[in-house]
Parts: structure tokens; sequence; C-alpha cells
């Protein structure tokens, strides 16, 4: 889901909440997701959000909706509810959305559900480590010893400004690399022999793997929390909000018989860690032109940047950083990706119409603004001076 399609709905839950607050639930209907208390009470929205409310963070629970959309959602919920658990709240507000989401919208959470849970129930794991966060394990020594102490220099120590908004740094070992490229085509075997068919990553993958659906989004979701959102609002602290606090994490494959190239886009995320896992292959070069805003992300290219993958070196770059992947020409080669994501810059984001800060096409367009300003006042100025020039003559 989108957050503009996020944000559409959240309005569209608010009105039907707020006119069905006289109706009842049908009391021998089953409600398995909430209490009665509680799903009378998701009924009565309020009509502006409690400022005041600090929300809760549900991104390490199994949600069918985005985290940052019930982040937004819960500053409208009751005063009662408000006061009650989390699991509570998150119970409420998932029987909301699914309650008023389109037909379609609730298709696809009642299908994406129910392949999860098949995988989880059937899918047997080959290294059952990788599930768990191992930084001793996982990590080469060089970042563990920069993000033991998180600061700024510490970062910095380790990490290459390949490029404005682009940064580079040796992260995984070569062991779990090839533990969980392993684990990667122990799951596209898993689907081959259960004869069912794999949801991708994105739209524009034939191949890959969506990590999160096989049980590494708590693995993933430490990740992010404790390493990559700290790091991340240092590098990118436009983009980050409060914190970056959900993900969509997936790993992605190219060579023959799978994708050898990756098209021009942009990713929807603020930030983009991209870990090249190895094995031996030739090419799949990423590219990268420039960051640009929704309003510009078609603008002209001026800033050009490649960049040779090496295994177990991570590249950390804007979400709206436009980059593709150049084809690869031998072997075989295999990334973990992972889009973060900040539930408050996305809610400031709705107030905001200049993007300047990060924006290429935004910071031209104020440059441009700047510039016309001071030639404005440059002749304004040189008018009073010819005119106090006549009148003294």
């Amino acid at each position: 889901m989108t957050s503009s399609d996020m944000n559409s709905n959240l309005n569209r839950l608010r009105s039907m909440a707020l006119g069905s607050s006289s109706k009842q639930s049908d009391p021998h209907q089953q409600q398995p997701r909430a209490s009665q208390e509680t799903l009378n009470a998701r009924l009565k929205l309020r009509r502006t959000p409690n400022e005041e409310h600090e929300p809760e963070h549900y991104e390490d629970l199994q949600l069918d909706f985005n985290p940052s959309l019930f982040r937004s959602l819960e500053r409208f919920l009751p005063e009662n509810l408000l006061s009650s658990t989390r699991i509570e709240k998150a119970r409420a507000m998932s029987d909301l959305l699914l309650r008023y989401s389109p037909e379609s919208e609730r298709i696809r959470v009642q299908k994406h559900r129910e392949y999860r849970q098949n995988i989880l129930s059937s899918y047997q794991r080959l290294h059952e480590e990788l599930y768990t966060l191992d930084p001793v394990s996982f990590f080469v020594p060089s970042f563990l010893d920069a993000v033991s102490n998180t600061s700024e220099e510490n970062f910095k120590s380790i990490i290459g400004r390949a490029a404005p908004g682009i940064y580079t740094f040796d992260m995984l070992k070569p062991q779990f690399c090839q533990m969980l490229i392993a684990e990667v085509e122990n799951m596209e075997k898993w689907f081959h022999y259960s004869k069912s068919s794999m949801m991708r990553p994105t739209t524009i993958n034939k191949f890959g793997v969506v990590l999160d659906d096989f049980g590494l989004d708590g693995m993933l979701q430490k990740l992010l929390g404790d390493f990559i959102s700290p790091i991340s609002q240092v590098l990118f602290p436009e983009v980050c909000g409060t914190g970056l606090d959900s993900h969509h994490g997936y790993a992605i494959e190219y060579g023959k018989y799978r994708d050898t190239d990756l098209g021009f886009h942009v990713d929807d995320s603020e930030v983009t860690l991209n870990v090249c896992l190895g094995n031996q292959f030739s090419g799949g070069e990423l590219y990268f032109r420039g960051v640009r805003c929704d309003n510009h992300v078609n603008s002209e290219i001026k800033e050009n940047y490649d960049y040779s993958q090496v295994p177990g070196q991570a590249v950390l770059h804007h979400g709206r950083h436009r980059h593709g992947a150049r084809a690869i020409t031998a072997g075989r080669l295999v990334n973990l990706v992972m889009w973060c994501r900040s539930s408050t810059f996305r809610e400031a984001k709705r107030y905001q119409k200049d993007f300047s800060s990060w924006c290429g096409g935004c910071k031209l367009e104020k440059h441009n603004r700047q510039q016309a300003a001071i030639k404005a006042t440059v002749e304004v100025l040189k008018r009073r001076g010819a005119d106090k020039t006549h009148v003294e003559h």
C-alpha cells in the first residue's frame, strides 16, 4: 500500500466510522480479533486527532497493514481505548481497517495472511541461526566496533561517502552471506516442490524472495532498530523523522534464468539498505541519477554515479534516489535489500510542499527563485538610484 493510498484509506475510515457510531455489531457474529466492548468503542472515533497523545510502535507485531497507518489512526481512538494495551488497540484498529477497507483490499489482506500462514506452518528452515540477530556472527568487526558507540564520528570512521546521498561500508561476514544465499535457494526449492506461486518483492522483480514472509521479519526489524536507524538518523536526518520504524525486506537474484538487470526506479522507502551477498559474478553495477520528490521524479538527469558491487559491502541511500542495476554478464548475483520507512516523516510529508533539503528538483527551483528575487531587488535599487540622481540634477 502506498503512502497516498494509506492516507486516503485513513480519511475514508474516519468518515465511515464516525457515520457508524450509532450502529451496533451483530451479537451473534463471531469476532475473533477483538472483544465486543472494544468493537463498540472502535466505532466512535474522535473527529479530530489527540495531538498530545504519543502513539505506540507496532512494527514488531504481525499486522496486515502498514504499522505507520496504525500510528496515524491511534490518535483518533476514543479516550477509553487509548488506555488499553497495545495489543488491544492493534486488534481494534485491525478490525476497523478490515471492516471499512474496499473489498479488493480485504481480499488482498486475507490472501496474504493465508499465504504467510502456509509458509510459516510448512517451510523447513535450513539455517535456524539466521532468524535471530547475532551481531558478532553477522557483522564484520569494523562495522560492529563503529556501531557499538552510536556517535557520528564512529559511523563516519567506517562509512565512505561515495556520492551525495550514497554511503558504502563493509557490513556482513562471508559466512553469513553464504548462509543467507543458501536459505534463499532453499525457499525457492520449497516453492517449486510445493507447486505454490511466490509473491515477488516488487512489481518490477520477476525473481527474488520476500524474507519477511518466511519469518525473517523479526531479525530484520531488529537490524533496522538497533543499527540502520541510528546510522540513518546521522546520515539522512531530513527524512528519518523520529526514527525508521518499519521495513520491507527481501532478497533479489540476478543471473541466468533470473532477472538480468533492474530498471530505473525509486524505492517506496525513506532509506534503502542494499547489501551484495555474492556469488561469483560480472556486471550488475548499480547506477544512481539523483534524489527527487514525486513532482520531480522524471525531471532532467544531472547527477551520475555508478557503483561496482562487492560481496559483504552495503550501500545505504535515500529511498527517492533514482537508480537501477546494469545487466549481469556472467555468474549469479544475490542482494539483501531492506526498504526502511519512517511513519513520522510520512505523516509530516503530507503537509509539506517544498523538499529542497533533499530533492534536487526542489533545490534547483528554490535557487532559481532566490536568483530571480536578487535580480529583481538589484533592478529596483538601480531604478531608485537613477531616480535620485535625476532629482539632484
